[in-house]
């Protein structure tokens, strides 16, 4: 591969992949430097009154970026069966980080107790973001393959995923369990799987949800809250009011890039997960048309996609993805407007966050992929063997269980 590839503006294939693999792979570009820029105005602020530094997040974050658009720039030129055969080790291995961050002394302790996050080399890395791919593409393996595996692989595999979920909420993470439940839930369904298993999963999801939120107080606090945004003006209630005073404030046309006043020491978490108030406040109304309607675009892109894929597992793959992206953003939109509890969901591409911006970065790049996959001819050679029967059987023989 040349090196000039790995920048992502001086790649010359892309003129030649499928239609929907160019529009994604701008629009992505489009959508994350666009997120730069907002981060730098919303980290700016309080970066300089922790750190003195002004710019200490957003140069953090360009790190991550450049290594996120390492991964994305190879994942986009890589065949999609070998990411696919190599999915499970990957989920297994961040699958053990998480509960690594269960481990007295391993774990980095956040607000509210939470063990979320493990640091290795004065990073601190949230195997939580990581598995999420990864997890999307052996759920999109399994259910692809149902009818052709066992009871017994499909059992193991159902525990695994159940681990995964289990080991996320006890860190305790419900948002991100939640989001990875749900699409795994939606794979299944995609892949036709029978409703009385959709039905019973989603029930013991629900009273898994239900038990977590009667453990865990201050979950119960952020519901509490979401109901009645305005009876504890000053404790439960106040980040809640906080960012809806700035979007509020941002009318048609916002007060301008930089002029946020909430992000100064008025809003807190202004530079992850509430973020979008901090965009809604300096570019208003069309400014948040805009942006949701680019997020619409990118699913409806990820769709025809699916609709274009000839192999299941690739299907399935970019359903999942497409899910797990455009619906984490429109969560986390709809916590920083009310119209949802609070969670801790970062938003794709705006939010500070290393593992969030790399991990999203390797989703889109599989969807890129696979858009590449679904509509560009293969060129084979005229040899006397098979090689295209060969790659198939390859495949064919890496997806038994």
């Amino acid at each position: 591969m040349k090196l000039s590839r790995l920048i992502p503006f001086f790649d010359d294939t892309v003129s030649s992949w499928a239609l929907e693999a160019r529009l994604l792979h701008w629009l992505t570009l489009i959508w994350l430097f666009v997120g730069l820029a907002v981060l730098f105005s919303a980290s700016y602020p309080v970066a300089d009154v922790k750190h003195g530094d002004g710019l200490y997040f957003f140069k953090r974050q360009l790190i991550t970026v450049f290594l996120g658009l390492i991964l994305f720039k190879i994942i986009v030129n890589l065949p999609f069966r070998k990411i696919i055969a190599v999915s499970h080790w990957l989920l297994m291995l961040f699958l053990v980080l998480i509960f690594l961050t269960l481990v007295p002394g391993l774990g980095t302790r956040g607000v509210y107790g939470t063990s979320r996050w493990l640091s290795i080399g004065g990073f601190p890395i949230q195997p939580s973001e990581f598995i999420k791919p990864f997890l999307v593409l052996q759920s999109a393996r399994v259910f692809g393959l149902w009818e052709r595996l066992s009871w017994g692989i499909r059992i193991a595999w159902l525990v695994v995923f159940g681990f995964v979920l289990l080991g996320i909420l006890a860190q305790p993470n419900l948002s991100t369990t939640a989001l990875c439940g749900m699409t795994i839930w939606l794979i299944a369904l995609a892949a036709g799987l029978p409703y009385k298993y959709l039905g019973g999963s989603a029930a013991g999801g629900v009273l898994l949800a239900l038990l977590s939120v009667t453990i865990n107080k201050y979950q119960r606090l952020r519901i509490t809250s979401f109901i009645n945004p305005w009876d504890d003006p000053r404790n439960t209630d106040y980040q809640l009011i906080q960012s809806l005073l700035a979007i509020g404030s941002g009318n048609t046309w916002g007060s301008g890039f930089g002029l946020s006043q909430q992000k100064l020491s008025w809003l807190p978490i202004q530079d992850s997960d509430f973020i979008f108030a901090v965009f809604a406040e300096e570019f208003g109304f069309i400014g948040s048309v805009a942006l949701l309607v680019t997020i619409a675009v990118f699913a409806t892109l990820g769709f025809i996609v699916a609709l274009k894929a000839k192999n299941t597992i690739y299907r399935l793959s970019a359903i999942g993805i497409t899910i797990l992206l455009t619906g984490q953003s429109f969560i986390n939109i709809g916590v920083a407007s009310g119209v949802l509890p609070t969670t801790g969901l970062p938003l794709p591409f705006f939010s500070y966050g290393g593992s969030s911006i790399i991990a999203t970065l390797v989703a889109t790049s599989l969807l890129i992929r696979v858009a590449r996959e679904s509509n560009e001819a293969e060129v084979v050679p005229l040899r006397k063997q098979p090689v295209k029967t060969r790659r198939e059987k390859r495949f064919l023989h890496r997806n038994k269980f």
